[in-house]
């Protein structure tokens, strides 16, 4: 990235909390907390019911416990992708090259000779004035930087920052594991080299942090001395793999249960590779089970495929190995890899005729595109009846497509 520039981190606060609160007021100034898995847990919290202790991930009861004063808010991923998309818009309008980094946050370039400082002000009001969330900006001299500083500047705080001896002050106070992609393992590989901060970790040898990190870890070190060498993505790089799952909403122990979530996450997963126009030449079926084990198998497919029947047989195949029968089950994810273009994929000598599969296949996508999108679905799905009531079951966080990451 040439010198001239600077990459800005938008990041929104308590962002699901945030949306709800743009559509009801009564929220405002009070702990809000927003359930997921079925109304089982809290996937995010207003500072308010942080601030009494609860937690992202706290299950519901432990959280009633704490916060019995909370006010408790089923998530709506379609009205949380809507803000986004509004949000990203106003992104665009103050920088031509954005990176939809994730539902609620973005990287940008901007021009280092303007006033920066000035700059993230004017984009954060702008954001709560035009979208209703609010949001902190950073801006720095790399995308690692960047976010740092508004990790720091958090709550709807706007701070630029692109003077070395200013980064090595922040940097100085800041624990290795605040840079996004070290975590708590990453972390105990430092440490015995007394790489405790990202200051450290910014003046250890480079060629020591790539032994213990990998190129991974290198590009970070790079960063953090203010050599950008990230990517920066305006358009979502190709898909090398898909999935689709998560929490089973409890625990699941019946076969024709844990078949059904099977059928639908199969479907959800056959309804991204239509739309990224791939088709997949292995299946992977990984579950949790309640006690903490997990199991995983991987079918290879004769040939590349989208075809529903063939990848639910694959995916039947692959549960069959991958769960512990006598093990209630609480997570699940079918995940699709060896991706390639349908103008770049070999028929199977042996599959059946196409027309019929490929006709009913069509039938589906037009009739739920028309009523609504699991109107006509597997009958596998039927044990799962309760779950398709569910409006919030409708859609998912990893349904809101041209972001880099979740």
């Amino acid at each position: 990235m040439p010198s001239s520039t600077a990459v800005g981190h938008l990041d929104a606060d308590c962002f699901y909390v945030s949306a709800e609160r743009v559509r009801d007021h009564f929220l405002h100034g009070k702990a809000v907390g927003v359930l997921g898995n079925q109304g089982a847990c809290v996937i995010a919290k207003s500072y308010e019911m942080k601030h009494a202790g609860v937690k992202t991930g706290m299950p519901i009861w432990d959280a009633l416990r704490l916060c019995p004063q909370g006010v408790y808010v089923k998530r709506d991923f379609r009205w949380y992708e809507v803000l986004s998309r509004r949000m990203l818009d106003v992104v665009r309008a103050f920088s031509p090259r954005v990176e939809y980094y994730s539902i609620d946050e973005f990287f940008f370039e901007v021009s280092a000779g303007i006033n920066l400082r000035e700059m993230a002000e004017r984009m954060r009001d702008a954001m709560l004035r035009e979208v209703g969330v609010p949001v902190t900006v950073g801006i720095a001299r790399t995308k690692t930087l960047a976010k740092l500083v508004s990790d720091t500047a958090k709550p709807f705080g706007a701070l630029a920052l692109l003077d070395r001896a200013a980064e090595v002050a922040l940097l100085e106070r800041l624990e290795v594991t605040e840079v996004s992609g070290i975590a708590s393992r990453r972390a105990a590989r430092l440490e015995p080299h007394g790489i405790r901060s990202c200051l450290d970790l910014a003046r250890a040898d480079r060629l020591l942090v790539r032994r213990l990190l990998t190129i991974t870890g290198e590009a970070l070190w790079y960063e953090l001395n203010g050599e950008a060498v990230l990517p920066f993505y305006t358009e979502r790089p190709p898909h090398k793999m898909l999935s689709r799952g998560g929490s089973l909403g409890g625990t699941v122990g019946q076969p024709e249960r844990l078949y059904a979530w099977l059928a639908r996450n199969v479907e959800r997963l056959v309804e991204e590779l239509e739309f990224h126009m791939v088709r997949t030449g292995a299946l992977s079926v990984y579950i949790q089970h309640k006690d903490g084990s997990d199991g995983f198998a991987r079918r290879m497919l004769p040939a590349h495929t989208d075809r529903f029947d063939l990848l639910m047989e694959a995916a039947r195949s692959a549960l069959a190995r991958a769960w512990s029968a006598e093990r209630p089950a609480i997570r699940m994810h079918v995940a699709a890899s060896q991706l390639r273009r349908s103008g770049f994929v070999q028929l199977g000598l042996f599959d059946a005729p196409p027309e019929r599969v490929e006709a009913v296949a069509k039938l589906k996508r037009e009739v739920n595109a028309e009523i609504g999108r699991f109107a006509l679905r597997s009958g596998a799905t039927l044990p799962l009846a309760d779950v398709y009531r569910d409006e919030a079951q409708s859609y998912d966080i990893c349904d809101v497509r041209g972001k880099i990451c979740f």
